[in-house]
């Protein structure tokens, strides 16, 4: 059976707050946020810096619900700084013909008076060939 790799979940231009070099790995994201993106506690996640380009995985941890914590543990902390804006990627495998069904969530941010405070949420829609006479149409929609 063919299985695609296709974004489920993005945090976007979501900042680091915290690093913890000692601890035992993993990023530690604010709890409301996991859930706004529909992020699970210990999936994997792909760790994109827009300032230096390092790109990493690692397993995401539930932090404290409304703190906008995100803290790089581990080795994951040397590949950012407190202050970096990074972007956040879960993912699923999915066959052809589930990819029409996902609607994945993408998180954007804004920081003026707190940071890694929600902006909008939006959804990525996909219809595939052949839905609605599009060859392939592409949307993306406020929550």
């Amino acid at each position: 059976m063919e299985l695609i790799e296709i974004v489920a979940g993005k945090l976007h231009g979501i900042k680091v707050t915290e690093s913890a070099l000692n601890y035992h790995g993993s990023v530690t994201i604010d709890e409301d946020i996991l859930k706004a993106a529909g992020f699970i506690p210990l999936e994997f996640v792909y760790i994109w810096n827009k300032m230096s380009g390092a790109r990493i995985s690692t397993y995401v941890l539930p932090g404290k619900a409304g703190s906008g914590t995100v803290c790089l543990n581990g080795a994951a902390a040397r590949s950012c700084q407190v202050g970096d804006e990074v972007i956040i990627t879960s993912w699923r495998n999915v066959t052809p013909d589930e990819l029409g069904k996902r609607k994945p969530k993408v998180v954007t941010f804004k920081h003026d008076k707190k940071i890694n405070a929600i902006d909008e949420i939006l959804t990525y829609d996909l219809r595939i060939p052949g839905e609605k006479g599009a060859p392939w149409d592409f949307d993306i929609k406020i929550y």
